[in-house]
């Protein structure tokens, strides 16, 4: 499981340990590049280049020792990245100036799609597999209409909105065990 303790990072950074920071760096920035591509819906060079930009600026909070809890910079440099994107973003235009355009997030199944990669997809497919005949249709039909309804879904499976959503969650949960234990191997 990815820390979220970099507090040894701002500790690196004000000892000028450059090997130790670069070793911190050389963890942390590739997530929040991943985060902005993933949640903010960046493509690479932009995140890359807002990931960049946001460390330089929370850098430099650093050496001004404005940061009081080194806990939380993870946390910081999270909003950060995010801030620099949408400030990016408004500079290029690439957002359609509606009342909301700075709150935008990518959707939940945007951002599973954006995760999914040849070697995730490698791994849902084996854990899928592992998984009975029923359970593996029933949890296809939410993969291929991730927007289906409750009451949909209890129509399509004749079952109650309860049984849904309890078959749903334990289905899920079996898949994410699944996942946790071929991903860790």
């Amino acid at each position: 499981m990815p820390r979220v303790d970099y507090s040894e990072l701002v500790e690196a950074l004000l000892n000028r340990e450059k090997e130790k920071a670069n070793e911190l760096l050389g963890e942390v920035l590739p997530r929040l590049q991943e985060y902005l591509q993933v949640v903010m819906g960046a493509e690479k060079s932009s995140a890359r280049e807002c990931v960049q930009q946001a460390f330089l600026d929370v850098y430099e909070q650093i050496c001004k020792n404005k940061i009081r809890e080194h806990k939380y910079i993870f946390s910081y440099l999270l909003k950060a990245c995010r801030h620099e994107y949408l400030r990016y973003s408004k500079h290029q235009h690439r957002f359609l100036f509606e009342e909301d355009a700075l709150n935008h997030v990518v959707e939940p199944a945007e951002q599973i799609s954006n995760l999914v990669d040849k070697e995730r997809q490698v791994i849902l497919n084996e854990c899928l597999e592992e998984l009975d005949e029923e359970s593996r249709a029933f949890i296809i039909h939410f993969i291929n209409k991730p927007d289906t309804t409750t009451k949909e879904a209890s129509r399509h499976f004749n079952l109650t909105g309860a049984n849904v959503r309890t078959k749903k969650s334990r289905i899920t949960g079996r898949l994410h065990e699944c996942y946790k234990r071929k991903a860790d191997k």
